[in-house]
């Protein structure tokens, strides 16, 4: 695999709030940058409610990935599904004394339009977890607790 580089830009703003961006993601054309702000949460002095925390973005970039890696292995197995969400659940801990991520909860939700394709869609949800790169480069614990339904 050659090396792949993802740039992000962090600019403070004011108080204890800042705004995020990469300069790969901005789009010239339509004038959009794709920013978005981020500031500590609320259970930390000078928190501020209603912004994307770092606690949240590392949460979502392990739920992200589960849904794209998902998505990939499903495309190449032929999976027929008709949906895909999850939920997720960072639990921020004291670890050795150290504040720490000590774990991310994943409930992913796939909805298969057949009975027949629910072993497979289960199959596909734990090469998911295995084969994602960003579960696979962190110290937390990833775990995975999988709804496979048929729409009715």
């Amino acid at each position: 695999m050659t090396e792949h580089i993802y740039n992000v830009d962090i600019e403070w703003l004011h108080t204890r709030k800042g705004k995020m961006y990469s300069p790969e993601l901005h789009n010239a054309k339509e004038n959009i940058a794709n920013a978005m702000e981020v500031a500590p949460p609320t259970q930390f002095s000078g928190g501020i409610p209603y912004t994307w925390t770092p606690e949240h973005l590392f949460t979502s970039a392990v739920s992200s990935c589960l849904m794209t890696t998902f998505l990939a292995i499903a495309e190449y197995s032929k999976l027929d599904f008709v949906s895909f969400n999850c939920k997720s659940k960072g639990i921020l801990d004291k670890v050795d004394g150290r504040p720490m991520m000590s774990e991310i909860q994943l409930y992913p939700e796939v909805i298969v339009s057949d009975e027949s394709f629910i072993e497979k869609a289960e199959k596909v949800l734990w090469k998911a977890k295995k084969a994602c790169l960003i579960s696979n480069s962190v110290k937390s614990e990833i775990t995975i607790h999988p709804t496979v339904t048929v729409q009715s």
